[in-house]
């Protein structure tokens, strides 16, 4: 756990629980202003089509919404700055109204495959799309451009790696044909061309 990750998550309420249920509390040490994003968080990150965001409403309760896109449309601006575009949709803008009120967020990325999971926190900003063409060009591939109407941006304070424990595997259909469909189609190939020689491959 990242030192600022540990001080904003050990709060006493967090360390009297672990004491109850296990006798000993943890204790968060003096924490820089913020943890960079280091080449394991940029890597993860850039890899990721989708992930799940937290904010919190004017009424004090939480809010998660799943965002995807093309493999690394969450960008990496900075190792303290990710940003994404947001496109048309259900019209509720529930996650945009509440940045309005409170900026912190919450974003949950996972790998399924590699039962992999990270955590990070931040304050987020939204831009209008139409007011900032610019951008637009440069958080979205040109076939989904006219498709966004918002960008977010992510100041990053910390993140946190956690364990592989209790996460399914769960694959995409892309991974499935890449790892398992197609080289069972070269097996099958290779062995039809064992039992007739005269068939092209």
């Amino acid at each position: 756990m990242a030192p600022k990750f540990k001080e904003f998550s050990q709060t006493e309420s967090v360390r009297r629980a672990q004491e109850h249920y296990y006798g000993k509390s943890q204790h968060a040490q003096a924490a820089p202003e913020r943890d960079l994003l280091t080449d394991d968080e940029i890597d993860f990150i850039r890899s990721r089509d989708s992930f799940y965001l937290a904010t919190i409403s004017e009424t004090g309760w939480p809010y998660i919404q799943h965002r995807g896109g093309p493999t690394g449309f969450l960008r990496v601006l900075s190792p303290s700055s990710l940003a994404f575009a947001d496109y048309k949709g259900n019209r509720q803008l529930l996650s945009t109204g509440n940045l309005a009120g409170a900026d912190r967020v919450a974003l949950f990325l996972m790998d399924y495959p590699k039962q992999t999971r990270l955590k990070i926190m931040g304050h987020a900003r939204v831009e209008d799309a139409r007011e900032h063409a610019e951008l637009v060009a440069q958080l979205a591939e040109p076939e989904i451009r006219p498709s966004v109407e918002r960008l977010f941006f992510i100041d990053v304070v910390s993140f946190d790696w956690n364990c592989p424990q209790h996460i399914t595997p769960r694959y995409t259909v892309e991974e499935i044909k890449e790892n398992i469909v197609a080289p069972l189609q070269r097996r099958i190939a290779e062995l039809e061309a064992q039992l007739n020689p005269s068939k092209p491959i």
